[in-house]
């Protein structure tokens, strides 16, 4: 599936990719897998990447929060895919896009990210190592993952 992304600070992003956004979030976050506070204060403090599909349907997003708001590193969160793009490659095609933007954003400087823990092994695959033991966030098992510059 070949993805047009689009890499905004949340107010640049428009009210059509913002609730584009916060639709497909809501989708996976909220009604897959149980309720929980998705927008929060960071949304205000990052870069949102989101990749729409050839009919202009989003099909995955993620944010980048800036260095300093919840971590010393910039780190990548709220990753998520539409149920009708998994297995096909957008989930890596998405975290490899969103690498490249942070590296262009923060060159030479490490992502940490808050790793649902049954996704450790995609995570690592793409360069994070694991830096926490398993913790529960929102009920979910989560580990801290590190990724850093070649």
């Amino acid at each position: 599936m070949t993805l047009r992304w689009i890499w905004a600070r949340f107010d640049d992003l428009g009210v059509h990719a913002l609730h584009d956004t916060l639709a497909l979030r809501c989708k996976v976050f909220i009604l897959e897998q149980g309720p929980y506070q998705d927008p929060d204060g960071a949304d205000k403090k990052s870069h949102h990447l989101l990749g729409y599909d050839e009919a202009g349907a989003l099909q995955a997003s993620l944010r980048v929060v800036d260095p300093g708001v919840n971590y010393p590193e910039p780190s990548i969160g709220r990753v998520v895919t539409a149920k009708e793009a998994r297995g096909n490659g957008t989930g890596r095609a998405l975290m490899v896009e969103g690498i490249t933007r942070c590296s262009q954003a923060w060159p030479g400087r490490s992502i940490r990210i808050s790793a649902q823990a049954h996704l450790q092994r995609f995570y690592g695959s793409l360069g994070f190592v694991a830096v926490s033991d398993e913790y529960l966030e929102d009920d979910i098992p989560h580990i801290e993952m590190l990724w850093s510059p070649p």
